[in-house]
């Protein structure tokens, strides 16, 4: 089908929009700590606003439509889950990580384990974030190709273009203000079109259609519920890119407040694509899952909420490809090239950083077009097997029992963990990488502790 103009014109004016307001806020962005943790200056509001910017992405609001398709009320988990990991980071994590004086994930385990973890800690997390870029990417590449009838090439430099607009100027600055901007957006409409929605699925008609397990919250099994609520806390904790926004914070408290905020916003944000999801399947059961959302934002709205929902949907996916861009970037000049270079000037390690960051959407944008038929929940499990599980009991144990690990343990456990996880990947059989890579590391922490004694 060919977009009307309404479309084409209010599609790219919400995304435009919305960039110019993160381009106008990165003007004072002249350091490389305003780049990578906006001088550590971050109120409550703003910690919030870079937290959303890149967890409510394709997940929130494409993946929960098309997981709401399948299963029902359950796919509400996602923001659910997403929402607990915020108020877990608040109440334990914000403000001992705000308290050291770090840039990034690897930075602070090597203070506690010495400098020999940082270099695979960095190239580990670094790659585990790529993936999930790449599973940002692929709904992005296919809603631009399906809106516009491009090929699948140039739906991925347009959206190339609109990440690097979105990051490149500001960094965390610009991802703080461009998050809370996009959030705005994508509750207005959203919610509306939701609403939608969910009039037409409280009809009793309608409502008494639906498979029963629809309306269970573990139509899989409490276990897989378990499973995958754990791993995505785990790698929400874990990550860098979420870390970064902690180490922005002008203080300890601030940074605790704004990881509440950002899970009391977060966890309604999948309310509506629930709905939306539910009511396809009603009424469009044929429909490719993938594209629910936008298709009803298409048929069942009025269009002009249609195309500034759309024009939301993407600055979701593509905020957060640039938040994780910026955590793989900001790894990469600090803890891998800037030693290795020995950059000392700010300005040259401020160019360094933004050109990494470019350089991981690129890299991210090739893989998706590369893999374009490939499924985005292969990438999500690998992602998380890496940035979540191998760094979850060792990133824990420094912040709270510094001394309880040997440093050569954990070095062993890391790369093992990773690996097994890795390796899990290709066997036959629904096996989580997640687990096998934290039992992998727990095991090897453990026989650690052992063989001390």
């Amino acid at each position: 089908m060919n977009l009307p103009l309404i479309y084409l014109i209010f599609i790219p004016l919400t995304i435009i929009t919305v960039l110019l307001i993160g381009y106008y806020a990165s003007k004072s962005v002249n350091t490389s700590t305003a780049y990578s943790v906006n001088g550590r200056n971050s109120k409550e509001i703003m910690i919030a606003g870079s937290l959303l910017g890149t967890s409510i992405g394709g997940g929130a609001t494409v993946g929960t439509a098309q997981m709401a398709f399948s299963f029902g009320i359950s796919a509400f988990w996602f923001t659910l889950g997403t929402g607990i990991a915020f108020i877990i980071m608040g109440l334990f994590y914000a403000k001992k990580l705000r308290e050291t004086p770090m840039e990034t994930v690897p930075q602070f385990l090597s203070s506690i384990y010495g400098e020999k973890i940082e270099t695979p800690a960095t190239i580990i997390s670094s790659i585990g974030i790529l993936l999930s870029a790449v599973a940002s990417s692929l709904p992005g590449i296919h809603l631009i190709a399906f809106l516009f009838h491009i090929s699948f090439i140039n739906a991925a430099l347009l959206l190339m273009i609109f990440v690097i607009l979105y990051t490149f100027f500001g960094g965390m600055k610009t991802a703080a203000i461009g998050g809370l901007a996009k959030t705005f957006v994508i509750y207005t409409t959203l919610f509306i079109a939701g609403y939608i929605a969910f009039l037409s699925l409280s009809e009793p008609a309608a409502f008494l259609s639906l498979p029963s397990f629809y309306f269970s919250l573990a139509p899989k099994g409490t276990c897989a519920v378990f499973t995958d609520l754990l791993a995505l806390i785990t790698g929400l904790i874990c990550t860098q890119t979420y870390v970064q926004c902690i180490f922005s914070a002008k203080s300890p408290t601030f940074a605790m407040w704004g990881c509440f905020i950002a899970a009391l916003i977060i966890i309604p944000v999948g309310l509506p694509s629930v709905a939306i999801g539910m009511y396809m399947h009603l009424y469009y059961p044929e429909a490719i899952s993938t594209l629910v959302l936008p298709l009803f934002l298409l048929h069942e709205v009025p269009p002009i909420l249609g195309a500034i929902a759309i024009g939301s949907i993407l600055l979701a996916l593509i905020g957060s490809i640039g938040g994780l861009s910026l955590g793989v970037g900001t790894m990469i000049s600090h803890d891998l090239l800037a030693p290795i270079l020995h950059i000392k000037k700010d300005k040259i390690l401020l160019w360094i950083t933004k050109a990494s960051v470019i350089a991981v959407m690129v890299l991210a944008s090739f893989i998706a077009i590369l893999y374009h038929d490939s499924q985005i929940l292969f990438w999500n499990y690998a992602s998380l097997a890496l940035r979540g599980a191998g760094f979850l009991i060792p990133f824990t144990a420094a912040l709270f029992y510094p001394s309880l690990f040997h440093k050569k343990s954990v070095l062993f456990s890391l790369w093992s963990g990773s690996l097994a996880g890795l390796a899990a990947l290709f066997l036959p059989g629904e096996i989580n990488p997640f687990f096998i890579t934290l039992s992998v590391s727990v095991i090897i922490l453990l026989l650690g502790l052992f063989l001390e004694k």
